[in-house]
């Protein structure tokens, strides 16, 4: 591929993961709330989740699901109701503080299967990457399908960079949360928002 056009992909995936999507928004809930880690280990979820989108992006069965109307309401709905069943939690826990910097390998394992699923189970995240990946491919480079492997892989890799470095920055907010219970409890409150929001969205979503 020409190197050009990775660059310019580059960029517009950069642009991308720094818009205040679910995404970035959800990493830094968990960085703020609990701590580096936390987000991290969100974030390797989040980045896990998209591997399959890329894929099925590149292999053809996002386009599938986009044309099924039955295919594209399963997904959707199933990612409306678990995002709402969290945001349940997080209201539910509202009462509680946030997590220590103790965070047991368990939970961490908890964030990131959290993160695959939630983002498994966004079919916007699908229909995002079959109409961005297209656009920086060409017949006369080669195989498209390999060349949307290539761009997702590296959409991947620096959205997980950047959701790093912003789970770290976010870390020195989260000693200030962990030092005030009351602060803690509200983004308990916050992520129930957040995690509401997202699973309308998903729900009232159009192909």
């Amino acid at each position: 591929m020409d190197p050009l056009v990775i660059l310019a992909f580059i960029g517009t995936a950069v642009v991308l993961t720094l818009s205040p999507g679910p995404d970035i928004l959800f990493v830094i809930a968990q960085s703020i709330s609990q701590n580096k880690q936390a987000g991290i280990a969100t974030a390797l979820g989040l980045c896990s989740g998209l591997l399959v989108h890329i894929t099925a992006a590149a292999a053809g069965i996002s386009a599938i699901i986009y044309q099924s109307s039955i295919a594209f309401s399963i997904v959707k709905y199933a990612g409306a109701a678990y995002l709402l069943y969290l945001a349940w939690l997080a209201f539910r826990d509202r009462s509680k503080t946030g997590l220590s910097n103790g965070t047991s390998p368990l939970q961490y394992l908890a964030l990131y299967k959290k993160g695959i699923i939630m983002n498994l189970l966004n079919p916007k995240v699908s229909l995002f990457f079959l109409a961005l990946l297209p656009q920086f491919t060409s017949p006369a480079a080669g195989s498209v399908t390999v060349q949307m492997l290539i761009l997702g892989l590296v959409f991947l890799v620096q959205a997980l960079v950047i959701f790093s470095i912003v789970s770290f920055t976010a870390n020195k907010a989260s000693r200030f949360v962990l030092e005030n219970p009351g602060v803690s409890r509200r983004m308990n409150i916050i992520q129930g928002g957040l995690f509401t929001i997202i699973g309308l969205q998903i729900l009232f979503s159009e192909k």
